[in-house]
């Protein structure tokens, strides 16, 4: 029987049963809410109306960085085209900051506020985040020209309500332009260089298939295998040789076969990048790359020792040499949303006719991986995300892509660039000392809170110290 090229095609009924259980439960969910007052409605009226009047700048700086489609680190560009839009509208920026030439920075500074009791001023520093970077192939499949478009619109907004009145904004607003997060974990790269030293709260907003305020990003590690070997005649004298693309078939079967054994969610996916050159020659050569993803920062720890323990184990078996190489470009920790952010965003969303789900509330929502997981570990933030296709249209793919570069992706974009807007004025408003005191209640402690209860910051760059040591 002969096959042919074309691969069978992958059934949808797992897809369809998590649908329809999605559906039922986004019945019975209750809507989000929050006990903080935030923004007064004469300031959130303000940045809906300055969002909705930046729309054709918004669009057209989306549609632009679409097809320009730029990769991580070279989006020349798409940096220079989102600081002209900025320095149209009189906002300053600068480029080429903390290392990276296409990250970029523009600040609002902190306007006055009442000081606390110790005579430093209550209003935090907010960082709406930016992101550029298209991927090979696909281009903005992951909607990049959409999430930074949404931040520029809401840094823009905030600008305006401050024009209109210098004390409806307190604090320090910065817009942060972050560079290659397809692979290359510029924020990372920007956190190491110490651009998140002076920032309390970091904010931005992903475009995806469903409105949740909390999704679920998990931990991501790359780790590359070498085995060496012994190159030797493979008819002639085989038995003179040590054969490195079978250490990294068992290697490859080895980890196929930890499967069964990981918890629920956890996630390896490698391909061979190396495995010789003829038949006839013993391969002395053989490289595998690895994927290795957990949602919780001890199980991806624990996770990455067994696939180093597998590397090693088959080097002994079959008489190789093996290098690991772990995390040749900086790893992504699993995000940590901030409760009470977080149910800001989902109130600001209900203002503009959405309705934002918990991630508990969505089964079967797609888990991937982001490097604002890093930077949530660090301090408060979130990375709530915004429908801009159906559930079923996965991101990185050319059906996303479509979604992302269509000129009805701007309702998205401006919604989102409300939402981000409102959750800023909502924590810089209800830190002035006065507003907290009428409101009975301060939004920027129970941020801190929230942040405190689940561990408190990282040392994100220590994390897996022990694969030095091993």
């Amino acid at each position: 029987m002969r096959i042919g090229a074309r691969p069978t095609t992958p059934s949808t009924l797992h897809l369809d049963a998590v649908a329809r259980e999605a559906e039922r439960l986004a019945g019975a969910a209750p809507p989000i809410s929050s006990p903080y007052v935030g923004a007064p409605p004469e300031l959130r009226a303000a940045l809906a109306a300055a969002v909705d009047g930046l729309a054709p700048t918004l669009g057209g700086l989306s549609a632009h960085l679409f097809a320009l489609a730029e990769p991580g680190f070279a989006e020349v560009k798409s940096a220079a085209a989102i600081v002209e839009t900025l320095e149209a509208r009189g906002i300053r920026s600068e480029l080429d900051v903390f290392g990276l030439p296409t990250a970029f920075v523009a600040e609002l500074p902190a306007a006055p506020a009442a000081p606390d009791t110790d005579g430093a001023p209550t209003s935090p520093t907010v960082a709406l985040l930016a992101e550029y970077d298209a991927l090979p192939g696909v281009g903005h499949a992951c909607g990049h020209n959409l999430i930074a478009a949404a931040s520029v619109g809401a840094f823009l907004a905030l600008a305006e309500a401050r024009r209109q009145d210098p004390a409806s904004v307190p604090g320090r607003v910065l817009l942060i332009g972050t560079p290659a997060e397809e692979g290359g974990n510029g924020k990372e790269l920007l956190a190491r260089a110490g651009a998140f030293d002076d920032i309390d709260i970091a904010v931005m907003a992903h475009p995806f298939g469903a409105d949740l305020a909390d999704p679920d990003f998990i931990g991501r590690r790359i780790v590359r295998i070498v085995y060496h070997g012994v190159a030797a005649h493979a008819a002639a004298a085989p038995f003179q040789g040590r054969n490195a693309l079978d250490a990294a078939a068992l290697n490859y079967q080895a980890v196929g076969l930890l499967r069964q054994h990981l918890p629920p969610g956890d996630r390896i996916h490698g391909v061979f990048v190396d495995g010789g050159a003829r038949p006839n020659v013993v391969p002395e050569r053989a490289e595998l790359e690895y994927y290795v993803r957990s949602h919780e920062i001890p199980t991806l720890r624990e996770l990455s020792a067994r696939v180093d323990d597998i590397a090693n184990g088959i080097a002994l078996a079959t008489g190789t040499g093996v290098e690991v190489t772990w995390d040749p470009q900086p790893f992504s920790l699993p995000i940590r949303h901030n409760g009470p952010l977080a149910e800001r965003w989902a109130l600001a969303q209900a203002e503009r006719g959405r309705r934002v789900l918990r991630a508990a509330d969505a089964p079967g929502a797609q888990a991937a991986s982001t490097d604002f997981g890093n930077i949530s570990q660090r301090l408060p933030g979130i990375h709530p995300v915004i429908a801009i296709a159906p559930p079923e249209i996965a991101l990185h793919t050319r059906e996303f892509a479509e979604y992302a570069g269509s000129p009805a992706s701007i309702e998205a974009v401006t919604d989102a660039a409300y939402g981000l807007a409102a959750t800023v004025a909502d924590v810089l408003a209800d830190a002035d000392l006065l507003a907290a005191v009428l409101a009975d209640a301060d939004l920027l402690a129970a941020v801190r809170d929230d942040f405190a209860a689940a561990g408190g910051a990282v040392d994100v760059e220590r994390t897996f110290a022990w694969a030095a040591q091993r």
